[in-house]
């Protein structure tokens, strides 16, 4: 199309790197178009602007809810390179726009903060802002149109070596663009079906409440990575991230080394991850088809991990290990001195990535600071659909659990075992169902998950103990529906038990637990995990 000069809007709410990319366009023969804002920003940069309001000869109205919406704008922007086209812009004295930059305003930001009012929330959805990235994105053959401020260099690079931005390159900013409006109105209309109004005025101000599960949920999934299978190489897979605000987690995660992840590598890191993220103090795990084969907490890192490796050191053998702390060079040394796939932890000194570094097929991960796991929604893929919850929450607190578990027995655990109760109770909650976790001095001796009975899953877990079985606490994720299981405990020395209790046999476990000279507690609550 032919223009006298080239024209680009820019009207962002992200103002990152905008005056360096107007500077740029500028340098490139471009006239800049703005509003608002962002005009002020250019403004005061020194940089030359046409304000939006000169162009479409009508002022911004109504504190800003609308500036580009006219058609000397959007035409400009929806014009194609076609001959009546250009007549049609010709008559009405409307320029042609060939770039636009645009970002949104900050809903999911905004609805992120505690305590934001409906009122604000509506005052954040944008209108003209999507409109206009539609527009240019519609018009992708002409008009290059930019959502992300990462792009910008890209795009000033590409002007300068090649004079025009490439077909193949508009394309690509379209699909981003379409994606950006898209995700963005996912979080609106998220938002809108999540937050609890009274009926009777659904226009107040301020939020009632929010829908943990509301009657629509859109989960906008962004591609890190196709994988080279899936559990099994015949599968094919690839690895998504939730496009949300924050990145954390194992899909936030930066890897300093080794090959690339394997589907169950990912799975592995997650629930490592997730273990050692339930203690305050120094916690390591060692994680094996995705569940622990050991787990401890000590007053150091390094030791923390020994424990967890040695509780079960077969098992152990080129699994995952996760870490809670920052990793320090005593503990990276320990981690050479077996086989793993991975570890992944919070962050690593120079001289524990200096050790690591020696062992070039390890995968080494660091998450930053670890978010709160618990607040996420766990989703199962069922046929045809989804099943959602809210995480399963382990009581993490040790004076709570000490006051509200139930002493059932004739003898209350002692300060030692209560320790020992409590580490057990958080870690059975990621073995496989049923699962048995036998614990002594804040570390698992014996583990035994995935059973279809909870009696063969106790003589698992005490035959790994062996001789460690003495002197140990065992913690049940479900009620022990007969005596059984606390009569095989008590041959091999167990002392304490942890369970839901709510079996029609509750009297009868317990007194077997007597018999045994053994205390248990009841929690009220399981710990399944299917």
């Amino acid at each position: 199309m032919s223009e006298t000069s080239k024209r680009a809007i820019i009207s962002v709410s992200d103002k990152e790197g905008v005056v360096e990319f107007a500077e740029a366009l500028v340098e490139l023969g471009y006239d800049i178009i703005s509003t608002g804002g962002t005009a002020g920003v250019l403004d005061r940069a020194g940089v030359k602007v046409e304000r939006v309001e000169h162009l479409t000869g009508f002022p911004e109205i109504l504190g800003g809810r609308v500036k580009t919406l006219h058609p000397k704008v959007h035409a400009g922007i929806l014009a194609r390179d076609l001959p009546e086209d250009r007549e049609q812009l010709k008559r009405l004295d409307i320029k042609p726009i060939s770039l636009v930059a645009v970002n949104l305003y900050p809903f999911r930001e905004t609805v992120a903060r505690p305590g934001v009012t409906l009122a604000e929330a509506i005052e954040n959805i944008d209108i003209g802002g999507p409109a206009l990235v539609r527009a240019a994105a519609k018009n992708y053959t002409r008009v290059t149109v930019v959502v992300n401020p990462n792009r910008y260099r890209q795009i000033i690079q590409e002007l300068r070596e090649k004079g025009e931005i490439t077909l193949a390159s508009r394309f690509s900013l379209a699909r981003e663009a379409f994606w950006h409006t898209a995700v963005y109105d996912s979080a609106i209309a998220s938002y809108l079906y999540g937050i609890d109004l009274p009926e009777d005025r659904p226009d107040v101000a301020q939020q009632a409440g929010v829908q943990k599960f509301p009657s629509r949920l859109l989960l906008p999934l962004v591609k890190l990575a196709d994988l080279r299978y899936g559990e099994n190489p015949h599968q094919q897979a690839a690895f998504y991230r939730e496009d949300t605000v924050y990145h954390y987690g194992v899909a936030g995660a930066r890897q300093f080394q080794g090959k690339e992840l394997s589907f169950n590598n990912i799975l592995d890191l997650d629930a490592a991850l997730r273990v050692v993220s339930e203690f305050e103090v120094p916690a390591a795990v060692v994680i094996k088809h995705n569940t622990p084969s050991g787990v401890a907490c000590a007053p150091n890192l390094v030791d923390a991990f020994r424990q967890a490796r040695q509780a079960d050191p077969v098992a152990a053998y080129g699994g995952i290990v996760g870490l809670n702390r920052t990793v320090d060079r005593d503990t990276a040394e320990a981690l050479t001195e077996t086989f793993f796939e991975a570890v992944i932890a919070p962050a690593y000194s120079k001289e524990a990535l200096s050790v690591l570094s020696g062992k070039k097929n390890l995968r080494v991960l660091s998450t930053g600071e670890f978010a709160d796991l618990r607040k996420e929604l766990d989703v199962k893929r069922v046929s045809g659909g989804f099943l959602i919850q809210d995480a399963d929450q382990a009581d993490s607190n040790f004076e709570r659990l000490r006051g509200e578990g139930k002493v059932v027995t004739r003898r209350a655990p002692s300060d030692a075992e209560w320790e020992d109760l409590f580490f057990g109770w958080i870690v059975v909650k990621h073995v496989f169902s049923n699962g048995i976790v036998l614990a002594r001095e804040r570390k698992t001796v014996g583990i035994g998950g995935g059973q279809v009975s909870r009696v063969d899953a106790a003589r698992i877990a005490l035959e790994k103990a062996g001789e460690k079985a003495r002197g140990s606490v065992l913690a049940s994720d479900g009620f022990l529906p007969f005596p059984d299981t606390i009569e095989k405990a008590a041959e091999c020395g167990v002392t304490a038990v942890i369970q839901p209790g709510g079996s029609i046999r509750d009297e009868e476990v317990i007194a077997a637990a007597d018999k045994a000279g053994m205390a248990m507690v009841f929690t009220g609550r399981r710990h399944f995990k299917h």
